[in-house]
């Protein structure tokens, strides 16, 4: 698998999932804040298996 992810994407999904995480050790202590592994294990790797699957691509290299 390629990287289909750009940066400013990555960036959005580090913190929306570092959010996410932030709420099971903070705030409302909810265990749905472990759904925020997904967002932050993709911004990491640099692959969206859904983008893959419809063909989406916000990388800007070839």
């Amino acid at each position: 698998m390629s990287v289909n992810m750009g940066s400013a994407d990555r960036i959005i999904r580090a913190l929306v999932g570092i959010v996410l995480l932030a709420l099971v050790f903070v705030g409302p202590q909810t265990p749905w804040g472990w759904i925020g592994i997904v967002p932050l294990a993709t911004a990491l790797m640099g692959i969206c298996p859904a983008y893959s699957l419809l063909g989406i691509k916000t990388c800007k290299k070839q």
